[in-house]
């Protein structure tokens, strides 16, 4: 007999607890912190209180069809949402944990949640923050916003490939792989890649575009 595969679902612990309160909760996630090129993406979702959806989990756990299906789910269920997407020069100037802080910052601020929920984040702001550690496999806010930033990022790293075709990016999304790697060596750096990461600061190249 074929053993079934079990299915991971958010336990919702947070999001149970405050919706019982009556209280909007806002999940905030990003997609892109560790690439050498292309933007950082940081999604933040507001559902209904009570929302239940046992599909919705963190999104590297996700197929690319899962992702790009829930993605619509989400955007039509949620009763807000934000997309955020850093460039490269802010990257490059406030590094990227500051970058991703200063977005998320900004989603929570914006957001009609009275409680936010990160994926271990930190925000210095006057409302209650929750950082959980692998917060996308416990809550289903921030889990639907790791879906929105990544899908976003994705389709973006998509239409670059088009643009910078030999660096592999609708394949590597951007990441250091071998491939990446012997592209900027053999091509140089483009006008999308983080300058201040090390592997592309240690390249020291130019790319006349």
């Amino acid at each position: 007999m074929k053993k079934q595969k079990k299915i991971k679902i958010c336990e919702n612990t947070y999001e149970l607890q405050y919706w019982g309160e009556n209280r909007l909760v806002t999940g905030i996630d990003e997609a892109g912190r560790g690439p050498l090129a292309g933007p950082l993406s940081v999604a933040g979702v507001v559902f209904p209180p009570g929302y239940h959806n046992d599909e919705i989990y963190d999104s590297k756990s996700l197929s690319e069809k899962q992702r790009n299906r829930l993605y619509d789910v989400i955007l039509h269920d949620a009763l807000w949402y934000e997309i955020i997407l850093v460039d490269e020069a802010e990257i490059d100037r406030y590094n990227i944990l500051e970058a991703d802080r200063k977005a998320m910052t900004k989603i929570a601020l914006d957001s009609p949640g009275e409680v936010i929920l990160t994926d271990a984040m930190k925000l210095g702001i006057d409302r209650p923050v929750i950082d959980l550690v692998k917060g996308d496999q416990k809550s289903i806010s921030i889990a639907a916003a790791s879906i929105l930033a990544k899908v976003t990022r994705d389709r973006i790293m998509e239409m670059y490939d088009r643009i910078y075709p030999q660096y592999g990016l609708a394949r590597n999304k951007g990441y250091p792989t071998k491939a990446h790697m012997e592209a900027i060596e053999l091509y140089g750096i483009t006008p999308i890649h983080r300058r201040s990461f090390g592997p592309v600061k240690a390249k020291q190249m130019s790319f006349d575009f």
